[in-house]
């Protein structure tokens, strides 16, 4: 117990993430399954419908993630509002694939976040 130390890392890639798994002797087979539990991004979406935010909101939620929208979002007094997301790369694929069978444009978000996403690999 004298020696142990908990430290903070700042894990921006797949790469460093690999290199810190592989510091704590993981398993490759545990590598792969926890790589994309070890990156969380923050994506910004402008201009989402308020009723698509509320669902976008709760699908996040239920994935472990979450969103962040105007105050007017829950009660619809504004059209439309811009959505901070936070997620693990795991919790937007998750995601992606409910927001591909919604309306109010998430098919078209959840198109523009594949996208991103492909181009982090």
């Amino acid at each position: 117990m004298e020696n142990m130390q908990v430290d903070l890392l700042k894990l921006q890639n797949k790469e460093s993430v690999q290199a810190a798994l592989a510091d704590v002797g993981c398993d490759p087979a545990g590598t792969a399954i926890m790589r994309e539990k070890a990156l969380f991004y923050t994506l910004h979406v402008a201009h989402v419908q308020t009723k698509a935010a509320n669902i976008l909101k709760q699908t996040f939620l239920g994935k472990g993630g979450d969103a962040a929208v105007s105050r007017h979002t829950a009660d619809l007094s504004e059209a439309y509002t811009d959505v901070l997301i936070f997620a693990t790369l795991r919790q937007y694929r998750a995601a992606i694939k409910q927001m591909k069978v919604q309306p109010w444009g998430l098919q078209k978000i959840a198109e523009n976040i594949e996208e991103l996403l492909q181009k982090m690999k």
